[in-house]
C-alpha cells in the first residue's frame, strides 16, 4: 500500500473508480455494481473513489452498500466536493451530462465553505458512512476564486479536525492543479486523462513539482476514455470521438504491444504508475469483468522493448520514466 502525502491515508497502487456504477454513459443494474466492487476487492483493489457528480448521487450509494460489510479500517474512500445536488420535480434524463439515471436533482457548483461542508454531510449520507478518508475539489477549473478563497480553506480545516484524513483536487487539467501543489497543502491531486500513452502534459510541470514538494498524484483516464482500451473506429478520447490521427497513433500503439506479447491495456495502466510521484492509477469499471480485466492487465509485465521502440519512433518522450528505469 501506498500513502497519500505525509497524511498517513493508504491507497493500493491500482484503484476503483465509482463513476460506472453511477451509470456513466449506460445503464447498470444494482446487482451488477455490487459484483464490481465485489471483484475488486477480490483483486486486492483497496481504495475507490467516487462522487455526487457520478449518477446523481447514485455511484456512492451504490458504493457504500457494495461496502457495507467490508471492515472500515480495510479501504480508503474519496469523494468530492463543489457541485451540490438539489432535488427537482423528476423529468427526463441526466444523459446531457453523462449518466443514464433519471433527472431527479441538478447540479450547483458551490465551493464555498458552507457548500463544501454541506456537500460533504450528503455525501456521507448516500455512501452510509460517519467519515471518508479523501475529500478532493472536483473540477474548479471556472471557479478558482472561490475554490482557492473558501473551498480549499474550508477543507484544510476539516483535515485538521480530523473530519478527513487527506484533501486534494480532482480535475482534467494540469495548470490549476499544479497551482494547488505549489500554493497549497493538499496530501494528493487526482489527474485525469493527462498522463497517458496518448497525451504526457502532466509531465511538464504538475508531476515535477509534486515530486518537489512530496504531493501524491492519483491517475486516473489511463485509457483516455476509451481509446487505449479498445483503439477502433467509433472509440472515445476525453468523452468524445477520436480522431483520425489520434485513432491511428492508439491503433499503431496496440500493434506494437501485441507484437512485443503485451496488450495496449496493459501498457496503459503501467505507464502513468512508473513515475515516481504517482501513488495509484484509477481504473474506472461497471462489471466484475472489466474490473478483473484491469487487475489482471496492472499485474502483467510489459516487455522492456516494448517502450524502447515506443522511444525510437517518437510515440513517447525519452525522458518519460517508464517501468524498471528511473527517470536520466
Amino acid at each position: 500500500m501506498n500513502l497519500l502525502g505525509g497524511s498517513g491515508v493508504p491507497v493500493s497502487a491500482l484503484s476503483f473508480g465509482a463513476a460506472g456504477i453511477g451509470n456513466l454513459f449506460t445503464e447498470v443494474t444494482d446487482e451488477q455494481a455490487y459484483e464490481a466492487v465485489d471483484a475488486a476487492w477480490t483483486s486486492g483493489i483497496r481504495y475507490f473513489d467516487t462522487a455526487p457528480h457520478y449518477g446523481l448521487g447514485l455511484s456512492e450509494q451504490r458504493l457504500g452498500e457494495a461496502l457495507r460489510d467490508r471492515p472500515r479500517a480495510e479501504y480508503t474512500v474519496s469523494t468530492k466536493v463543489g457541485r451540490l445536488l438539489e432535488p427537482v420535480e423528476a423529468g427526463g434524463d441526466d444523459l446531457a451530462d453523462g449518466f443514464a439515471v433519471p433527472a431527479t436533482h441538478h447540479r450547483v457548483w458551490d465551493f464555498s465553505a458552507d457548500g463544501v461542508r454541506r456537500s460533504l454531510d450528503a455525501s456521507l449520507g448516500r455512501l452510509g458512512l460517519d467519515r471518508v478518508d479523501v475529500v478532493y475539489l472536483h473540477d474548479p477549473d471556472d471557479h478558482a476564486g472561490q475554490a482557492f478563497r473558501e473551498g480549499y480553506p474550508a477543507l484544510e480545516k476539516l483535515r485538521s479536525q480530523g473530519v478527513v484524513g487527506a484533501i486534494g483536487a480532482g480535475m482534467n487539467q494540469t495548470d490549476m492543479l499544479t497551482r494547488f501543489v505549489r500554493e497549497t497543502d493538499v496530501d494528493v491531486v487526482l489527474c485525469a486523462g493527462r498522463y497517458t500513452l496518448l497525451d504526457q502534459g502532466a509531465l511538464t510541470e504538475l508531476l515535477p513539482a509534486a515530486q518537489d514538494r512530496g504531493t501524491s498524484v492519483i491517475i486516473g483516464g489511463a485509457f483516455n476514455s476509451g481509446l487505449l482500451a479498445d483503439p477502433r473506429p467509433g472509440a472515445t478520447y476525453n468523452y468524445t470521438v477520436a480522431g483520425g490521427e489520434l485513432l491511428d497513433r492508439a491503433l499503431r500503439l496496440k500493434e506494437i504491444a501485441e507484437r512485443h506479447g503485451t496488450t495496449l491495456r496493459a501498457a496503459a495502466l503501467a505507464f502513468p504508475a512508473a513515475h515516481p510521484a504517482v501513488v495509484s492509477v484509477l481504473a474506472g469499471a461497471r462489471s466484475a469483468a472489466e474490473v478483473r480485466d484491469c487487475a489482471r492487465q496492472f499485474a502483467e509485465p510489459v516487455p522492456p522493448e516494448f517502450w524502447q521502440e515506443l522511444h525510437a519512433e517518437g510515440l513517447l518522450p525519452v525522458t518519460t520514466p517508464l517501468p524498471g528505469r528511473e527517470l536520466p
